[in-house]
């Protein structure tokens, strides 16, 4: 599959680079989930140079310093003698900065932890002492996401602040969604469209493997999920290891509830047989930034009326089915759990397409808040029935005089528009934003993608 949108991101990092070779050395973080993109992002942006690629492999210092130095004797054809520390690699890199222009790329920079800690210090070191007299356009990235942020953000760290540029990855936009299928699938439809961003969420790396096997609808997709030499059955716990580290089973079991539909704190400790997980939630949402809280729009920040939900979507869809029905994979009934994500195709991608619409809506760059909206108390309707009250979609435009309100339904015919009409009634009565402003309402389906 040929590389796709980033444009931004491309023009950040060529800027850094002009800096760095007409001014003095700069360096740009690159963060992101694993699979994303980072170092395809990296290799394109600099492709029209032979730039310094240095992957941090958990290897002994020395070896890593002799791979090091021969990659950097084979792009420069400068000599470099023979150094056993890092320390002393990176003083020759910056001395040699302060005569030549280059870029100088670490990869999975998070492993030097492993290799030797005291290398973050040696970095500081020489980067304060010869920034400011070289030419060196340092980019680093790596693929555990919270202790890139930790290196570059906390305060204790040797690194903090000395990076001139952070830049942070999503998955692919849905109008790149549209544009890849239009170009590897002519004529794809709108449920394949769904299937795809169901089973990836947009993930470059998850969305490469399906189009450049041709698995681009829900059937294709799934069958080569439901496979023993998928590499997306062990993907999620290979991501959320190197993240969790040992005591990752309290972590696991409160991302399988929360895809299950245990959303609320006190909800999910009782799945956990009552053990308090406050702490957990909160390393989940702040440090590894895989669960967002989800308040009805226009809450106040501290109201309890709280739900959780995984930030991934592809993680959402790994916990639901791979890590639920793992015995099934460890006897090779590949056939079953086929057979399960089938079956629950039609509804579990419905719930996913609230998130599509979101996301489009947020994209558009229309609106100054997205959310949904519930009354945890309900409603009485009009035969007198206490009924839920929850609004899949409210939308305020960047005026705050209109707002949008849409329930998101696979198939808009199952619609009931009584009690959508019911519901919105409700909502106006309870909102004083709704009581300010111009209510316009209306259906989302997967025609509408």
């Amino acid at each position: 599959m040929k590389f796709y949108d980033r444009e931004d991101q491309l023009q950040s990092l060529k800027e850094m680079r002009d800096l760095s070779y007409n001014g003095y050395s700069r360096m740009t973080v690159v963060t992101g989930r694993r699979r994303i993109g980072k170092t395809t992002l990296v290799k394109t942006a600099y492709a029209d140079e032979p730039y310094i690629y240095l992957f941090v492999g958990k290897k002994s210092e020395s070896v890593l310093c002799s791979e090091f130095c021969q990659e950097f004797r084979e792009k420069t054809g400068v000599y470099v003698p023979p150094i056993n520390t890092f320390r002393d690699v990176f003083r020759f890199f910056m001395e040699e900065g302060t005569r030549r222009k280059f870029t100088l790329f670490f990869d999975e920079f998070q492993n030097f932890l492993q290799v030797n800690p005291s290398i973050y210090g040696d970095i500081q070191n020489w980067w304060d002492r010869l920034q400011k007299d070289s030419h060196v356009n340092m980019v680093v990235c790596g693929s555990v996401y919270s202790l890139m942020e930790k290196l570059f953000k906390d305060r204790k760290e040797p690194l903090y602040g000395r990076h001139d540029a952070i830049i942070k990855l999503s998955a692919f936009p849905t109008g790149i969604l549209k544009e890849i299928m239009e170009d590897n699938a002519p004529g794809y439809t709108k449920d394949d469209l769904l299937a795809l961003y169901t089973y990836t969420g947009g993930i470059p790396k998850y969305v490469e493997y399906f189009i450049d096997l041709k698995a681009t609808t829900a059937p294709a997709i799934i069958n080569r999920i439901c496979r023993e030499d998928s590499p997306l059955i062990e993907e999620g716990r290979k991501l959320l290891a190197q993240e969790f580290g040992k005591k990752y089973s309290t972590y696991f079991s409160i991302l399988q509830a929360i895809s299950n539909g245990i959303n609320t704190q006190a909800a999910i400790e009782d799945f956990l047989g009552g053990k308090s997980i406050g702490g957990q939630l909160a390393k989940l949402e702040q440090t590894f930034d895989l669960i967002r809280k989800v308040r009805p729009i226009w809450s106040k920040p501290k109201t309890q009326n709280v739900r959780y939900e995984i930030s991934d979507i592809f993680l959402r869809f790994w916990f639901r089915y791979i890590e639920k029905y793992q015995r099934l994979i460890e006897i090779g009934q590949f056939q079953a759990l086929k057979k399960i994500i089938t079956e629950d195709y039609q509804t579990y991608s419905g719930g996913v397409l609230e998130r599509y619409f979101k996301t489009k809506l947020v994209e558009s760059m229309e609106y100054r808040d997205i959310g949904g909206w519930w009354d945890p108390k309900g409603y009485t309707d009009s035969k007198g029935h206490h009924q839920q009250c929850e609004l899949d979609i409210v939308a305020q435009r960047l005026d705050k005089k209109i707002i949008e309100v849409y329930e998101v339904k696979r198939n808009a015919e199952k619609v009931s528009y009584s009690t959508f009409d019911e519901k919105l009634t409700h909502f106006c009565s309870k909102e004083n934003n709704a009581k300010r402003s111009i209510i316009q309402s209306g259906i989302l389906s997967i025609n509408d993608m």
